[in-house]
């Protein structure tokens, strides 16, 4: 069992008698400033870039944490 048009125009209308046509429009245009600002704070993070530290010696691993040094 789908959703059809018919009950899409149902659920639509029955939205817009509960909450008015001014308080939908209010919603939407908070939901529009908001996934602008998501996307402003998406352009402004800049990648950042992966840098190898060569002057450090390598992180031991487990196996080589339990055997004596020398």
């Amino acid at each position: 069992m789908s959703i059809g048009p018919f009950q899409i125009l149902v659920i639509a209308l029955v939205i817009l008698v509960l909450f008015g046509r001014g308080r939908i429009s209010g919603l939407m245009g908070e939901v529009g400033n908001g996934v602008n600002r998501f996307r402003e704070g998406l352009a402004e993070d800049e990648p950042v870039p992966f840098v190898a530290h060569t002057d450090s010696p390598p992180p031991e691993r487990a196996a080589d944490a339990d055997k004596p040094a020398g």
